[in-house]
């Protein structure tokens, strides 16, 4: 939790993203606040991208599900962006 009451949801996508890739030092997300929405733009190493998305998208939407249920108490909507 930070500091003010809410879930640290940049924190959840570097742990569950650092988890799953073989490089967790090159896991960066970045947040890019909006009035109704917040953007997680995260990057991983080039090498590490297909595990980050999965089979079919799988991964990457279980972590977008995560995310979601993780913010269900905030005013905010989270989206999560894969840059390459």
């Amino acid at each position: 939790m930070a500091e003010n009451g809410e879930p640290d949801l940049k924190g959840l996508v570097e742990f569950v993203s650092r988890s799953l890739v073989e490089h967790p030092d090159d896991v960066d997300v970045q947040v890019v606040n909006g009035e109704k929405t917040t953007v997680y733009e995260l990057r991983v190493a080039d090498g590490d991208l297909g595990k980050l998305i999965g089979k079919n998208g799988r991964t990457v939407r279980a972590i977008r599900t995560l995310l979601s249920a993780a913010a269900a108490k905030t005013d905010q909507r989270p989206v999560l962006e894969v840059l390459e």
